[in-house]
């Protein structure tokens, strides 16, 4: 295994996003384009791929948040890589990335319909917290937050 980092424009990172976001469209049904709107790419500078075997298999990537935090964006593992340990990998690789710019925690958001997602980051230390700004009183939604040490 091979997580490199790069930015929004790396070809590999494109491609996966495409897969999450087609599995998302599925998932979120109706919900979909609110939850779209919020997972533009282009601006996004910090940015992990993982391969294995020179195969790209799973993406993730955070932007600035708050003045400490970031916001932990674009989870995906291919679904026949799953369960292999690539998110977890890839879910370190950017809290270390964080941690090596100054920012102290992580936020994120996710689906309940996304139950692989939620396992993951239980497993990895996060913890519910109220839905932030966008999410605050989205059913669908669910947030959660770890302090990066």
């Amino acid at each position: 295994m091979k997580i490199i980092r790069t930015n929004s424009e790396n070809k590999d990172f494109v491609a996966l996003v495409k897969l999450l976001d087609a599995d998302l469209a599925i998932r979120d049904g109706e919900d979909h384009a609110f939850y779209n709107q919020f997972n533009k790419i282009g601006m996004l500078k910090n940015v992990v791929v993982c391969y294995a075997e020179e195969i790209p298999v799973g993406c993730g990537a955070f932007k600035p948040f708050e003045v400490d935090s970031v916001e932990i964006k674009r989870m995906y593992t291919l679904p026949q890589q799953r369960g292999k340990g690539f998110a977890s990998s890839i879910l370190n690789e950017l809290e270390t990335w964080a941690k090596e710019l100054g920012f102290t925690s992580a936020v994120l958001e996710t689906g309940i319909k996304q139950p692989e997602a939620i396992a993951l980051y239980k497993k990895n230390g996060y913890n519910r917290m109220d839905n932030y700004g966008q999410y605050a009183g989205v059913e669908n939604s669910l947030c959660f937050e770890k302090e990066l040490r």
